[in-house]
């Protein structure tokens, strides 16, 4: 395998047993990555406990919606966006990355218009998001049996990708020592940060949207 970057994210916790390994597994190998939380599983306060050991660890904590339930896209209405963003962000707190970073519900890993709504994309311009997606989705969660060869395929065919682990119960955790020890075998460098490609808003300005990530009104940059 040509060298390629790698970012490596985390969808779906903080679970209790699951993410406090990840976190040991990720530390024997010297990887900083990001967690994007449901911010309704930190009303346990096992949970927030764990979200505040990966900070302290210096992983960084993204918002993945309060609920993760209905896609922003699939309910346009203005107060779901603003309940699902905020709701979360109020939870992840001062453990928030100052981009404050936000990843939608992508409805097992698709990309299209239902990621967003118009009402949902105001409010995060208006609120300096930092909206991020993926360019890599092994499925984990869905292929225990093939993920891991399915990332490296994936890794293999772009200069830089942004993967999608989960920290869930049946997740990546049981072959993720395996995954990275592959992927440094084939001397990718690991990145924390995020390309544009990716980066939908940053700052209160489009970066890189597709006109059909917005289920309700056309986006012109």
């Amino acid at each position: 395998m040509t060298a390629r970057r790698v970012t490596l994210t985390f969808d779906n916790g903080p679970t209790p047993d699951v993410t406090d390994r990840v976190l040991d597994v990720l530390a024997g190998f010297r990887i900083l990555t990001t967690f994007f939380v449901i911010g309704s599983k930190l009303d346990n306060l096992m949970a927030a406990s764990l979200m505040q050991q990966a900070h302290a660890a210096g992983h960084w904590i993204g918002n993945h919606t309060l609920t993760h339930t209905v896609a922003l896209g699939d309910r346009p209405d203005r107060s779901y966006a603003v309940s699902e963003i905020e709701g979360a962000q109020a939870r992840i707190g001062p453990y928030a990355h100052p981009e404050k970073l936000f990843r939608p519900y992508g409805n097992s890993g698709h990309l299209g218009p239902h990621l967003l709504s118009r009402a949902a994309l105001d409010h995060l311009l208006a609120e300096n998001y930092r909206t991020l997606i993926w360019n890599s989705v092994p499925g984990d969660w869905r292929d225990p049996d093939g993920w891991v060869e399915s990332c490296l395929a994936q890794v293999s065919a772009q200069a830089w990708s942004v993967v999608v682990l989960h920290d869930i119960v049946g997740g990546a955790l049981a072959r993720l020592p395996e995954l990275l020890r592959r992927l440094e075998q084939a001397g990718v460098t690991f990145e924390q940060n995020f390309p544009d490609t990716v980066t939908l808003t940053r700052g209160g300005k489009i970066v890189s949207l597709p006109q059909d990530y917005i289920a309700d009104q056309v986006v012109r940059p």
